[in-house]
Order: structure tokens, then C-alpha cells, then sequence
């Protein structure tokens, strides 16, 4: 079983404090729009591994590589990086992290021209590659991680927080043990977990800690 901190969109005095230590989570992470000092404050005070994918709110974080010891460039000069320090991005990408095997979506509907925000079609070819991805690599996924719910199932009626369809098909295809996602603020508002299938679909705003037991045993799986 692996003991899970989930945080998203509202910084919590809870989490922004050195009494989070007693929660003792064995992973974090996180679904979106938060600042990169409280996601950097939660790795150097858990000292665990810190998955994440990015927010509607949150800044651009692809970032081009050269082939030098992987550094980061921009225009041929080195660039500091764009992600938090000690986090994973885990957005398009299916990541053994903490002893989970997560598969992550960032971003939002397009409202306006902030970054991480994506036409319908933009994240249905979003969704088409991380499932190809996982075609390829085989095995279980314990979570998916994304910033925005599926369409009609938690999501708002306002353009700004209106789910992705696509979602439907991630879930069908991967079939999670839980989806795990930001975007909706619940206002102190009860949000009921959804069901499709086998996989569970929670609302973590502002955040939530959880037991979750790993679809497959990962010998030698340190995050």
C-alpha cells in the first residue's frame, strides 16, 4: 500500500507547514496550479518523490533539450529550468513514481491564450499519444493524474471549467484504479467521488491523502 499526498489548485496552511511531516506520505502528487515554491516546499520537507502535471494558471514548462548532459537551451545558451526543483513532470507520460505506475494530463480547455490550455482536438491528440505510449509499455496504471476532469463528470458549465471527452477514452483504455484531478474548486462544497468502470474519479482540490495499492509489484521501484 502506498500512502499518497494529492494536492491541487489552492495552497493549504495544513500542507504549507513543517506539520505535514506526520502525514508520512510515501509519494506527492500534484494536479496543477500551485505555486512551484509550495511543490518545491513539499519535496525538501517529505524528502519523497513529487509527481506533477501543470494547471491552467501555471507557466509553460516544455523546455527544449540539447544533447549535452541533457541541459536545458534556449537559442543555444543554457536555460534554468522551468519545473519545480525536485518534481517530475509527468504530463504525457506514464512514470513509475513511489511505487505507483502514474499516467498524466495536464492542462485545461482553451479560454483564452494562457498557457496549458488545449482545444478539444489538441487533447484528443494529446490523450491518442500518451495511449499509444501506453500501448507500448504494457502493464497496469494505478493513477491517472490530470488537471481537468472528464466532460460531465465533475467538470463546471462556464467555458473555463468544462471537461475533456477524450478523458472518457483514457479511462476506458487505461482503466486507472483512480483518476485524480484538479481544476474544480469546491468552495468548501462536499465533491462524490465518480465511478466508470473500476476506476474511481476524485476531485483532490485543495488536497487529499490516500492509500493505494499498486496494481503490479515493482521489485526495486524507488521513484
Amino acid at each position: 500500500m502506498v500512502r499518497v499526498l494529492v494536492v491541487a489548485d489552492e495552497v493549504s496552511p495544513v500542507i504549507h507547514d513543517a506539520g505535514v511531516r506526520r502525514m508520512q506520505p510515501d509519494l506527492v502528487l500534484a494536479a496543477g496550479d500551485l505555486p512551484w515554491d509550495y511543490l518545491e516546499f513539499l519535496s525538501s520537507m517529505l524528502d519523497v518523490p513529487v509527481g506533477f502535471v501543470p494547471g491552467n494558471h501555471d507557466p509553460e514548462v516544455e523546455a527544449p533539450h540539447s544533447g549535452f548532459k541533457d541541459w536545458l537551451t534556449g537559442h543555444g545558451l543554457p536555460e534554468a529550468d522551468p519545473r519545480p526543483l525536485g518534481c517530475t513532470n509527468v504530463d504525457e507520460s506514464i512514470v513509475d513514481i513511489g511505487g505507483l505506475r502514474v499516467a498524466g494530463l495536464g492542462g485545461s480547455i482553451r479560454y483564452n491564450d494562457g498557457p496549458n490550455q488545449y482545444s478539444d482536438d489538441e487533447f484528443t491528440k494529446r490523450a491518442r499519444r500518451l495511449l499509444k505510449m501506453a500501448g507500448k509499455r504494457g502493464g497496469g496504471i494505478d493513477v491517472l493524474l490530470t488537471h481537468s476532469p472528464p466532460r460531465d463528470l465533475g467538470d463546471g458549465d462556464d467555458r473555463p471549467h468544462r471537461g475533456f471527452t477524450a478523458l472518457h477514452d483514457v479511462i476506458q483504455q487505461l482503466r486507472p484504479t483512480w483518476h485524480l484531478h484538479g481544476h474544480i474548486h469546491p468552495f468548501g462544497q462536499p465533491q462524490p467521488d465518480r465511478t466508470v468502470g473500476n476506476t474511481t474519479i476524485r476531485n483532490v482540490v485543495p488536497y487529499r491523502l490516500m492509500e493505494i495499492e499498486p496494481v503490479l509489484e515493482r521489485v526495486g521501484e524507488h521513484g
